[in-house]
């Protein structure tokens, strides 16, 4: 049906409703339409189209060509690698005694890759992190937004907070893990040293590790612990172990969700000393019975197998407890120690470096043989000094006419400024023979390369040293000194014992280790003396004779021959002097060569090293070896 342009109207005869229809002319409706241009519409095509093809592109890039990178850090963000820490080595003594062991303990972590990247939040997380673990310093802050302002981390890789956590605060944590992203707990075990004191100069310990430590072993973790002293650091290669890994699946909030695999940790070897650690606890012991009783403050010990160089026993006193530092010792302890006038926390048997007074004789004895100076027989007066032009140089006591053997016994200064120096028809070796053989032959002025840190060289001077360095020509009273163990010159306790047991043994110096084992290099490191056998066995019988007739008489009542040389060396004031007992036994096999220093005697105190030599000597060769008695039925 046509419908004409302009109004109609229709009515419906069931209703008789009218409906208005509208109409439009063709004039009407040209000027209602809206006349869209080209060039926009063309623009809005182009742009959709470009953006279309943007997205095309994106999708194939990420998809395709990045889809590799993005699935495996899709994957990582996931999965979480646990450090499994490997057990360290246990350190045994000669015998096959621990000493040392690992205790089980948690320590409480912070992972700075699963913090929450929100500030807020993150802040929270540590706050309560703080009230959890309950840090003794504010370092794993610090080393916390270092690395993040860095962002150094790996994925999984921790910064401790606390070492050692009770059971109270792990239980605090698991109550609240869920909520605590970032924060964790790390099964690891805390170095426990038996009788710490009496063997820390030996072993050391080991720590958490530090910043400028991380620098120098990139391989290691900063949750890892490390050798710091002693043993522990010397073979931290050997004792440390491989650490294992626990891959597991985890969510958003980094709690753990499946366990996908474990590759177990592989730990540390052991190691086995030369020290014995009865000998060892029985001179400890001694020395510190001996010093509080007699009000001595410090000194050191060492005993060497002199067949082997194998070091048996090693004392520093006084000690400190190793056990301190495994657990992360606190600050005020630590500056105890520190501040310590009597210095626990220095090695003395290795680092101290002090005149050696006259257990140094017996080297020079065997050089003024070796050289023709004067012969086994050569009978010396002494009056009690000698006197040099306006200078005395004294002796201890009026000996009258002494042979070599009898020299060393009595330790006649005169003999030996005679040796070094010349007086009247002996024309003396000087210095510069003194010195050769005290350091190319005897291994004085230089370290003997055990196998522990913190060791000291000693000094040998000489007249070009003196001219250089104080701006004045050496004298002959510098020779007189340089005879007696005096004047300019220092040795370590480990110098001077290992200089006597190259005597004992009858020619060979060896370097003294406490590794035992083929796998030791020490083993092979040895020097022989280039002095005679002869001339050696002189040596002996006059220490020998220290016991017998001389300084040393008291050990006469041992049941095996000791040989030996006390020795005494002014420091500081003229009242103030270090007292020293070198000696080996049995004198005719050696087993043992055994050095005592006591620091800090006065001249009406002397010889104090040697009852304590005496007291160990007693114990080892007697009573050890004694069966303990039966408990009657």
């Amino acid at each position: 049906m046509q419908f004409p342009w302009g109004f109609q109207k229709r009515r419906y005869e069931t209703n008789e409703i009218d409906d208005a229809v509208l109409t439009l002319s063709r004039p009407e409706i040209a000027r209602l339409e809206w006349a869209l241009r080209r060039t926009p519409v063309r623009i809005f095509f182009i742009v959709i189209s470009a953006v279309l093809i943007i997205l095309v592109f994106r999708f194939f890039y990420l998809n395709i060509v990045k889809g590799g990178h993005y699935s495996a850090v899709a994957e990582q963000n996931s999965l979480r690698s646990i450090v499994l820490a490997a057990p360290r080595g246990i350190i045994y003594d000669r015998n096959g005694k621990p000493l040392v062991k690992n205790t089980p303990t948690l320590d409480g972590l912070i992972i700075p890759a699963s913090l929450p990247e929100n500030p807020e939040e993150r802040e929270r997380i540590l706050t309560i992190a703080e009230h959890i673990f309950q840090p003794q310093s504010g370092e794993w802050l610090e080393a916390l937004y270092q690395a993040l302002d860095r962002q150094t981390f790996k994925p999984g890789e921790a910064i401790i907070i606390r070492e050692d956590l009770s059971q109270e605060q792990a239980i605090v944590y698991y109550s609240q893990a869920n909520e605590l992203p970032g924060l964790g707990l790390q099964k690891s075990a805390r170095r426990e040293y038996i009788n710490g004191p009496m063997f820390s100069h030996v072993l050391g310990y080991e720590g958490k590790i530090k910043k400028e430590e991380l620098e120098a072993n990139p391989d290691y973790l900063l949750t890892d612990s490390i050798g710091k002293q002693g043993v522990e650091r010397s073979y931290e290669s050997v004792l440390r172990g491989t650490h294992g890994r626990e891959v597991v699946e985890v969510d958003s909030m980094g709690r753990v969700q499946k366990e996908l695999g474990v590759i177990p940790p592989k730990p540390g070897e052991n190691v086995a000393l030369t020290i014995d650690k009865d000998l060892s606890e029985k001179l400890y012991m001694t020395m510190a019975d001996w010093f509080t009783k007699n009000g001595l403050s410090a000194g050191a010990a060492i005993v060497l197998d002199p067949r082997n160089g194998e070091v048996r026993a090693l004392v520093s006193y006084p000690s400190y407890d190793n056990n301190l530092f495994s657990g992360g010792i606190e600050q005020a302890a630590y500056s105890s120690l520190v501040n310590d006038s009597d210095k626990p926390l220095f090695n003395r048997a290795l680092g101290g470096e002090y005149p050696p007074g006259s257990t140094l004789k017996p080297v020079l004895a065997a050089a003024a043989l070796a050289e023709g100076v004067v012969t086994p027989e050569t009978v010396i007066e002494s009056r009690g000094g000698i006197n040099v032009g306006k200078f005395f140089f004294g002796d201890w006591k009026v000996h009258g006419f002494t042979d070599l053997r009898r020299a060393i016994a009595v330790s006649n200064d005169v003999y030996f400024y005679s040796l070094g120096g010349g007086y009247g028809n002996i024309s003396g070796l000087g210095m510069d023979r003194m010195k050769r053989y005290e350091e190319e032959i005897f291994g004085f002025g230089k370290i003997t390369g055990i196998d522990l840190p913190g060791e000291a060289d000693g000094f040998l001077p000489d007249p070009k040293w003196k001219k250089e360095k104080i701006g004045e020509r050496w004298y002959i009273g510098d020779d007189y000194n340089s005879s007696i163990g005096q004047g300019y010159i220092t040795a370590t306790p480990l110098q001077i014992l290992n200089s006597v047991a190259a005597i004992a043994n009858g020619g060979t110096l060896y370097t003294p280790h406490v590794r035992a084992g083929d796998t030791s290099s020490t083993l092979t490191n040895k020097q022989t003396v280039t002095v005679s056998k002869d001339i050696l066995q002189v040596i002996r019988e006059g220490m020998r004779e220290t016991v017998t007739e001389g300084t040393a008489q008291p050990l006469q009542s041992l049941t095996v021959p000791v040989a030996g040389k006390t020795g005494t060396a002014q420091y500081g004031g003229k009242d103030s002097t270090h007292g020293w007992f070198v000696s080996f036994a049995p004198y005719e096999n050696p087993e043992l060569a055994m050095i005592v220093l006591v620091e800090g005697q006065t001249k009406e105190s002397t010889y104090h090293a040697v009852p304590i030599t005496q007291a160990v000597y007693e114990w080892y060769f007697k009573e050890r070896n004694n069966p303990l008695p039966k408990p009657e039925k």
